[in-house]
């Protein structure tokens, strides 16, 4: 680059590239969100540890993120949350929550979102009116809800290590038997708990793709044994319906 140049643009050699690291690590804190970890971050952001050490610091230090209240980890702050109400001021697509709340009218079953971001189970949309297991208990027995099985059957490298803890009789602990299930998953293109995670709750789900077909979440549908089921079809279009139209929100 001439120094004509670096003169006109105010960028010298890696700028521009620490520019574009400081943007990954602000998504990175939005996927992940509130109390999301310097390691965390750096890993889901491709940035060397010291490195996001330092932009962090900058990046709280002008507004953009904040630490919370136990300084455990990052949020965003009050200038990023200017730029999300300016953007959101002139863009006139609909939002997931709007999308998942139009879905909402058309079920009497409880319907929920999650993200994947960082190899994390996090409820980005939660159905208000239909009580759900907590999301702790969830996060941390993938293998027992239907949202853990669609990310493990996505992300094969979360496998290594789980553990099969028994959460109910019906829980599937056997490494064999989810291996075969986790495969019909990814074949099938939809996930099925029966009272696995507790004892009188069963769901649906599928995955939610970004616009270049990366699996980066999943789309729940929950309800009794009794009325809850991957034979019915008519549930079966409606998350996959719910799916596409959420290809690219989350």
């Amino acid at each position: 680059m001439t120094a004509h140049v670096v003169a006109e643009t105010g960028f010298s050699g890696q700028q521009p590239r620490a520019v574009q690291k400081a943007l990954c690590m602000l998504e990175a804190v939005a996927h992940l969100g509130p109390g999301a970890t310097a390691k965390e971050i750096a890993r889901f952001a491709g940035v060397a540890p010291t490195t996001a050490y330092r932009m962090l610091n900058l990046l709280v230090a002008e507004g953009f993120l904040v630490r919370v209240p136990d300084l455990s980890g990052f949020a965003l702050g009050r200038r990023t949350a200017e730029l999300s109400r300016a953007a959101a001021a002139t863009d006139t697509s609909p939002t997931l929550h709007e999308t998942v709340e139009e879905l909402r009218s058309h079920t009497r079953f409880g319907l929920h979102v999650a993200s994947f971001a960082g190899g994390r189970l996090r409820f980005v949309d939660q159905d208000p009116d239909h009580e759900i297991v907590g999301i702790a208990l969830l996060s941390k027995n993938l293998h027992a809800n239907a949202l853990g099985k669609v990310m493990l059957a996505h992300h094969p490298a979360l496998r290594a290590g789980i553990q099969l803890r028994r959460l109910t009789g019906a829980t599937v602990c056997d490494p064999d038997v989810l291996g075969d299930e986790l495969s019909r998953i990814q074949l099938d293109g939809h996930a099925f708990e029966n009272q696995e995670c507790r004892t009188g709750r069963s769901a649906l789900a599928v995955p939610i793709r970004n616009h270049g077909a990366e699996v980066v979440g999943g789309l729940c549908l929950q309800g009794s044994p009794l009325r809850v089921s991957p034979s019915d079809f008519e549930q079966l279009r409606f998350l996959y319906e719910g799916s596409r139209r959420l290809t690219g929100l989350l």
